[in-house]
């Protein structure tokens, strides 16, 4: 896959980035060196390999999925500038 002038400038609008049209070659040949270093990822064999966590071995905490403090809904809803029907009330800030 190659990105030519007009990819690149796509690119930084869906991104909101504003590039000049004078760096829209040097930002399309950059892309094309990330895509570049990507296929040579996918020419990597990693069949076999069982996916990591982090670099060194480790075993993840686990603790008991179990309620402990509930029940305390008018404890926490006392707090609230604005409650209604049991939950938090705010104003709309989405129209």
């Amino acid at each position: 896959m190659s990105i030519d002038r007009a990819t690149a400038a796509r690119v930084a609008k869906l991104a909101r980035i504003k590039v000049e049209e004078s760096s829209l070659d040097s930002l399309a040949s950059e892309f094309n060196q990330i895509l570049g270093f990507i296929e040579q990822l996918n020419e990597v064999n990693v069949e076999g390999i069982e996916p990591m966590t982090s670099v060194s071995p480790q075993k993840l905490k686990r603790r008991i999925d179990q309620v402990s403090d509930g029940d305390q809904q008018d404890r926490v809803l006392s707090n609230a500038p604005d409650a209604r029907e049991g939950f938090f009330a705010v104003p709309k800030v989405v129209e």
